[in-house]
């Protein structure tokens, strides 16, 4: 079940289940973390299977560990394999990170430099992914909070070399960029522009916080999307046009009927854009 024109959607939460279940919103979509669907059955699976048979869903993975200096785990792609076989979700994604490393797992997205030796790696991986799934993946940029050593390319250059290599997509989370740009120093809106417009295949809206004690914004996904997120959101379909947009909350997790209302903010800002289309 994939969405009739791009519309917007949340991420399901256990404790949203049966109003998730009962919504009749037009276009509404559901996201997921497939690491916590990866079991033989159980009710989380059972859930799972009613709200597809009623919505489309994407899966948006966080510990597949693309960025690593070795390939993709191969237990951790059969398991997500069997679930995207299983539940057809429109749109498969994952991170611009890694948290795995010779057997250690850390609970985090890390960094890496950007390197031509990095983007070569990562492309095998993402590449390894695809072939394993037997479809595109998107791939989402990443929030930064200090400086890091050892840079060749822009992050934008380099996504869109990534995308260019393995005919992958990209996910843009605008949240990201807004945290990144302002923890880093560089332009949010040059960035946002420099991505090829044509790969853009879902974008996520979230909320961050901010550390007073020392000037950063950190992507909590726990607070209402900020509006200077929403200003860049709503510049960038200007430009690209509208794309499947998420409201991400993965913390602080508000009433449904909350994020339904930032959902119907986003969905109202792709109404908009289509019209101009």
């Amino acid at each position: 079940m994939t969405p009739s024109a791009p519309t917007a959607g949340i991420g399901l939460k256990p404790q949203h289940y049966e109003a998730a279940l009962d919504c009749g919103a037009e276009g509404l979509w559901f996201e997921v973390h497939p690491e916590n669907y990866m079991c033989a059955g159980g009710p989380r699976l059972a859930w799972l299977e009613a709200i597809r048979a009623k919505h489309p869903l994407s899966l948006h993975g966080v510990g597949m560990s693309l960025a690593a200096d070795e390939a993709p785990d191969a237990d951790h792609l059969a398991a997500l394999k069997a679930l995207v076989d299983r539940f057809q979700p429109f749109v498969v994604s994952e991170h611009l990170a890694w948290s795995k490393r010779r057997g250690a797992y850390a609970p985090d997205l890390l960094p890496f430099p950007r390197t031509a030796e990095a983007l070569t790696r990562i492309a095998d991986n993402v590449g390894r992914m695809q072939d394993a799934l037997g479809r595109p993946v998107l791939i989402e940029n990443p929030s930064l909070y200090t400086p890091l050593k050892g840079h060749e390319l822009p992050e934008a250059e380099f996504l869109t070399e990534l995308v260019r290599k393995t005919g992958c997509g990209l996910l843009v989370d605008v949240n990201n960029v807004a945290v990144s740009a302002h923890n880093l120093g560089f332009d949010a809106r040059a960035y946002l522009d420099a991505l090829p417009a044509q790969a853009v295949g879902e974008i996520h809206l979230a909320g961050h916080e901010a550390d007073a004690t020392c000037d950063l914004l950190i992507d909590t996904h726990g607070a209402p999307v900020a509006e200077t997120v929403w200003s860049l959101y709503a510049r960038l379909i200007g430009r690209i046009g509208p794309r499947p947009t998420l409201i991400e909350r993965d913390d602080n997790i508000p009433a449904f009927c909350e994020l339904m209302t930032e959902r119907d903010r986003a969905h109202g800002l792709l109404a908009g854009a289509l019209a101009h289309v």
